[in-house]
């Protein structure tokens, strides 16, 4: 071969290895710690869930944007009526799901009929409750009319739990979700990963990614393993704080660290005996020194928090003062309640970092004061069924990532089986009120409420950490849903 072949040669080869690489930047692959149960975001309550689909594959009338705004969905725009009681929805026009059949007004109103039937599995059911009736008036038109008014229905309609389904493809959804999103699913290999692809008929703004695998690594340790070879492209939700530095003084990476809506809790069984007299609850409260779970499972990650709302929200009010720790006047409690040599019970800790950490400190905290704990690791499949389905446990530790959710106490049936009627007639008032400021005094009220009554510990808000490699744009850095949205990443 001549020199002026070779050098050709050389060209073509270097030119082939450069459309490779450029090929290879069209696919992502995102490690995540938890795997989801199944893939419908309407009948269970898995964040893991949402994780995945959240605007990837399925979307809502409205949905999240990365600073928490309620920004159109489906819908591209809506009236509501000067009673605040109708809400007309405007659809976007031309828009399929992924088995080529068109989404309209009939898919809308199968999905809120769905989603508040007497026989719904929908963990957010209560979202849907207020809902009187749900008209098609035209393909593109949606008219939903309310009991009451409600300040908080768009944003309800943002919830991973209120997409909107088809009903030809609901029989199938948990394995084979079929939406209406940027990406479509391809396939799942159990325990592994997930994989999605660019929907080519994407009515809104594509996807720059063609390809995208979501890979489950639940231990901290091969997740560190696996983002230093670069066997993985982003770790959202990273299980290791401790080696965020390393990450940080590494130029081949980015570190994301942001807010969540993840309000991280001691949850109590209110109904469980002796957790069902209050100064049990309070003792157990006093008996948890936040600042050493936010050191010791956090490596000092995290804001401490004394009520169940989120302290970046205007509406927060910093209670942790009526929950600071004393152990000793947790025990002067357990012996007013009669329990002075203390009691056992349950603690059950599902995978993720945060409660299997926390968990072993919240353990010997509480022993400190004599109450013994029977430390329960699950995975998070057993969690749903049997402390949040089944509500067989004393105490728990877990994180709830869904957005101003402080509504969940205003439902008895709730795991954690709080029934103040004075609460739930607080949250009607809310629902009934929309001038923002009323909204806000009766949100402090309501903080203040739950905070007395030591319904749950209250611990930290959760921090979100995302690594990625240095040359990935466009990645949530906050959390105001739990969603690794991948419908606006790209490769620089």
């Amino acid at each position: 071969m001549s020199k002026f072949s070779k050098l050709v040669f050389a060209s073509a080869l270097a030119l082939a290895s450069g459309l490779g690489a450029a090929q290879a930047q069209t696919s992502l692959t995102v490690a995540v710690q938890l795997e989801p149960p199944h893939l419908d975001p309407t009948s269970a309550a898995a964040g893991a869930i949402d994780t995945v689909t959240y605007a990837n594959i399925f979307e809502g009338l409205t949905r999240f944007a990365s600073d928490g705004s309620v920004i159109p969905g489906l819908a591209e725009s809506w009236d509501i009526s000067e009673d605040g009681l109708t809400y007309t929805f405007h659809l976007h026009d031309g828009v399929k799901f992924h088995d080529g059949t068109t989404m309209d007004g009939e898919d809308v109103k199968f999905s809120l009929d769905r989603a508040r039937a007497d026989d719904s599995v929908n963990a957010q059911k209560a979202l849907f409750a207020g809902i009187d009736t749900v008209e098609v008036v035209d393909p593109l038109t949606v008219k939903v009319t309310l009991k009451q008014p409600n300040g908080s229905f768009l944003f309800n309609m943002a919830w991973g739990d209120a997409v909107i389904v088809a009903p030809e493809s609901i029989e199938n959804i948990k394995t084979t979700p079929i939406g209406t999103g940027a990406f479509k699913f391809v396939s799942w290999t159990q325990g592994d990963s997930i994989q999605m692809e660019k929907n080519p008929d994407y009515w809104g703004t594509p996807a720059s990614i063609d390809k995208a695998t979501f890979k489950f690594i639940s231990d901290p340790t091969a997740a560190f393993a696996a983002m230093m070879a670069e066997d993985i492209d982003v770790f959202a939700g990273f299980p290791a704080p401790e080696n965020l530095p390393q990450f940080e003084a590494d130029p081949r990476f980015q570190v994301l660290i942001g807010n969540t809506e993840g309000e991280t809790i001691l949850s109590i069984n209110n109904k469980e005996k002796p957790f069902d007299d209050i100064r049990v609850r309070e003792a157990v409260a006093h008996a948890i020194d936040r600042q050493a779970i936010i050191d010791g499972a956090m490596f000092g990650y995290g804001t401490p928090i004394g009520t169940f709302f989120a302290p970046h929200n205007p509406a927060y009010v910093d209670l942790t003062s009526l929950s600071e720790y004393d152990p000793e006047k947790s025990k002067a409690l357990l012996a007013e309640a009669g329990l002075a040599d203390g009691f056992s019970t349950t603690l059950y800790l599902p995978p993720p970092s945060y409660a299997r950490r926390g968990g072993e400190i919240i353990a010997a905290q509480l022993a400190a004061v004599g109450i013994k704990t029977e430390i329960i690791n699950v995975e998070w499949a057993q969690w749903l069924e049997s402390v949040f389905k089944g509500k067989n446990f004393g105490l728990t530790v877990i994180s709830h990532t869904e957005p101003m959710d402080i509504g969940v106490f205003a439902r008895p049936d709730y795991y954690f089986q709080y029934d103040s009627k004075p609460f739930q007639d607080l949250m009607t008032k809310l629902d009934q009120t929309t001038d923002p400021d009323g909204r806000t005094e009766i949100l402090k009220e309501a903080q203040t409420m739950i905070a007395k009554d030591y319904v749950v510990g209250y611990l930290f808000e959760l921090p979100v950490f995302t690594v990625a490699k240095a040359g990935i744009k466009g990645l949530w850095k906050d959390a105001p849903t739990q969603a690794a949205d991948l419908t606006g990443v790209s490769w620089e």
